[in-house]
């Protein structure tokens, strides 16, 4: 099913993802990868997932300039001129008001809804169900609209969001956004019932982001009106004004500011997969619940491991090891607890200090 031709999606899928060295890499990060063995990358997922209910033309991609082929090639059913390469890194205000612009000009009226290329929802009918409530809502209200996920456990990981309760209301006014609690504020969160896990997805029609834009980043707004989108002229436009934009994210931007925000609660089997042991946790395990992809992998006195070898015929023993985090690659080998893994990204900053250290990342 096909929802009103004014529906928009923009899936971000500008991110390295470094905490998934030495998987992840620069020139290949996790988005376009099959991190989980499904047989399609995160990103091909979750335009499968989009695509139920929109047609290919309504779906854009915005990605670095480097993975803008590499995202040609895993997405051939979505036109070339929906992939747009950020020529740097500025976080996602700035993508998202680049990607509310070009929309806009093929149709003032649109609805956008915005998502990671990066995260894992199990429950798909219910996530379209709640998009289509959500692009409902857009359509008809001056809403600035995100999804928070019913939380499962207090988790330092995630952003928070805090919500007005309502009787029989689907969407619910935000009261605060926090970013990654203490343990003893994640817990106090959950016990109250009232705060949801951030995903990270944003529905807003483009007049409703315009109007946030323009009240809470007017700078970054007037750099962006210079252009005309869908010209020849389009690419060496944003050129010039990326370097001239501040780097902030559309939640420190807008969202925090903003008084018309609202949150859909939604439990959907979601996860981010942002690191190693949340791979762990939605992977398929053994008896001895370790997450192996390789059939040629012997453990021994091994448990709650997680191992993934680039090459799937290696043959390799365990012996030993109870949590921990196992990556063998062509050019890299991590070999680290599981409790360390958000301590990757200072890894690979060590080893970017050896001579030739750039070669791994």
């Amino acid at each position: 099913m096909v929802l009103n031709s004014s529906n928009y999606c923009v899936i971000m899928a500008g991110g390295i993802g470094s905490r998934f060295w030495p998987m992840s890499t620069q020139k290949f990060p996790k988005q376009f990868q099959d991190i989980l063995g499904t047989g399609r990358t995160m990103i091909q997922q979750t335009y499968d997932r989009i695509s139920n209910i929109l047609p290919p033309g309504n779906i854009f991609v915005i990605t670095n300039k480097e993975y803008t082929e590499l995202t040609a090639q895993q997405l051939p059913e979505i036109p070339v001129e929906n992939i747009v390469g950020e020529p740097m890194m500025k976080n996602t205000a700035a993508c998202n008001l680049y990607m509310a612009n070009k929309i806009a000009a093929i149709d003032p009226d649109a609805n956008i809804i915005v998502l990671p290329a990066d995260h894992l929802i199990l429950k798909e009918t219910v996530f379209l169900e709640k998009v289509q409530f959500a692009f409902e809502l857009a359509a008809e209200n001056d809403y600035l609209i995100t999804m928070g996920i019913t939380p499962t456990r207090p988790d330092t990981g995630y952003g928070y969001i805090q919500f007005v309760e309502e009787e029989n209301a689907g969407a619910f006014k935000v009261k605060t956004f926090t970013e990654k609690p203490s343990l003893e504020f994640a817990r106090t969160f959950i016990e109250s019932g009232d705060f949801l896990w951030n995903a990270g997805i944003f529905i807003w029609n483009v007049k409703s982001i315009y109007k946030a834009f323009g009240e809470h980043l007017s700078e970054m707004t007037e750099h962006f009106s210079s252009c005309e989108y869908n010209t020849e002229g389009e690419r060496r436009c944003i050129e010039t004004i990326y370097p001239k934009v501040n780097k902030i994210s559309i939640d420190n931007g807008i969202l925090e500011k903003a008084t018309n925000v609202y949150v859909i609660p939604a439990d959907l089997g979601w996860s981010d997969l942002g690191t190693w042991t949340s791979v762990y946790e939605n992977a398929e395990k053994d008896e001895a619940r370790n997450a192996i992809n390789s059939k040629y992998v012997l453990s021994y006195n091994s448990k709650g491991n997680i191992i993934r070898f680039k090459n799937h015929n290696k043959a390799a023993i365990i012996d030993g090891l109870k949590n921990y985090i196992i990556v063998d690659t062509d050019k890299a080998l991590l070999i680290c607890p599981r409790n360390n893994d958000q301590l990757i990204k200072e890894y690979i900053q060590d080893l970017k200090n050896f001579k030739k250290g750039d070669k791994f990342i």
